[in-house]
């Protein structure tokens, strides 16, 4: 059904039932910034692999950690931050050993 992890196709009944939560908490999390779903023209939620994978941190964090939404919103946070990080890191360390075969440095 979904052609990459990013892209919206489930409504939100569906990424409820897929989260084990009520669709109204989904619209919670939504109106305090934990997850932002893509809407339709006529403006229905559609939720991608990547929110829904978002929200099953969230709640491991909760639920496995007790964590509270304010840290867990610092924690995803700070953990996409990084993978940002880590990936520019990599291109870099490509470009440099692409210009070491030159000879530049």
């Amino acid at each position: 059904m979904e052609r990459e992890n990013g892209a919206p196709c489930y409504v939100i009944s569906v990424a409820a039932k897929m989260l084990g939560v009520r669709t109204h908490t989904l619209r919670y999390y939504e109106r305090i910034g934990l997850v932002e779903p893509s809407r339709t023209r006529g403006n229905a939620r559609l939720y991608s692999g990547s929110d829904v994978e978002h929200v099953r941190r969230a709640q491991s964090l909760m639920d496995d950690l007790g964590v509270n939404l304010a840290g867990i919103d610092v924690i995803l946070r700070m953990t996409d931050r990084m993978v940002e990080m880590e990936e520019k890191m990599a291109h870099l360390e490509k470009e440099i050993k692409r210009i070491k075969g030159f000879g530049v440095i």
